[in-house]
């Protein structure tokens, strides 16, 4: 099955001083790769400019943005239409700079402590890899809901098993940290979902990948308790959030932020 989904997404930074100096690095742009044909897509910043585009050691997208000197707002838009596959989440071959190796490093929001031992000894062995890690999404999601009501927006995985509920992020932490844990290359992804009951959403989604050496990286989406089909477009992918976040930056001064989000993904 094939889908035609066009997306909206809008990040607009409001601030309660102007701001001398910013510059972020913009992961919203997907590329066309197995499974999903990139048709179109256009990013346009408002307050700002993009200074230049390159490619990350993920052979991710990124556009550097800069602010526009003064500015007391800025508002990166994203439009575009991708074709979209379904192949059970199956990603393929690793491509990239990074070496497959550095996938089963830990880092600071991926250390596994007692928790994640806890996780990986209850988890029931399979006859076979894929099967058990469809076993550990399902695990991870009985063990920790899903829930919005979170009490730090960059927590780490133990700390996400010790308060027992979580966000799509938090989900995909647990499961990669605990994923590492047993012996596999895992990755975090960040990216759209087309969502079956509304087209508005709050947010842009997140879901994990794991390098099956039989199949290459699969995804796992932990949250809905699937693998990625045709509603799925992968925009970037990182050893955790902070590798793959949709905006990441700097600036200057002492300005209060405020920043808000609009996103619509439909099928054409």
């Amino acid at each position: 099955m094939t889908m035609r989904l066009n997306v909206e997404h809008r990040t607009h930074y409001t601030y309660n001083a102007p701001v001398p100096y910013g510059l972020q690095q913009v992961r919203l742009r997907p590329k066309s790769r197995p499974g999903q044909l990139v048709e179109t897509w256009d990013i346009e910043v408002l307050g700002g400019q993009v200074e230049v585009a390159f490619e990350d050691e993920h052979a991710n997208s990124v556009d550097l943005v800069s602010f526009t000197p003064g500015q007391s707002e800025i508002e990166i838009i994203c439009r575009g239409t991708v074709t979209t596959e379904d192949r059970a989440g199956v990603v393929g071959p690793q491509g990239g700079f990074v070496p497959l190796w550095l996938f089963q490093r830990s880092t600071d929001l991926t250390k596994p402590g007692d928790g994640t031992a806890a996780l990986v000894a209850a988890t029931t062995r399979q006859d076979d890899d894929l099967s058990t890690l469809h076993a550990l999404s399902a695990l991870v999601l009985s063990r920790i809901p899903y829930s919005t009501d979170q009490a730090a927006p960059d927590l780490t995985a133990e700390d996400v098993i010790t308060l027992g509920h979580g966000v799509c992020q938090d989900h995909a932490h647990v499961f990669i940290t605990a994923a590492r844990a047993m012996g596999f290359p895992a990755r975090y992804v960040s990216g759209y979902l087309m969502m079956n009951d509304r087209v508005d959403q709050d947010a842009s989604h997140a879901w994990a990948e794991v390098h099956v050496p039989s199949l290459g990286w699969v995804g796992f989406d932990v949250s809905n308790g699937i693998s990625p089909d045709a509603r799925y477009i992968r925009v970037a992918t990182g050893l955790d959030y902070r590798g793959a976040a949709p905006i990441s930056g700097l600036r200057y001064g002492l300005a209060g932020e405020a920043m808000s989000v609009s996103l619509q993904v439909q099928q054409q």
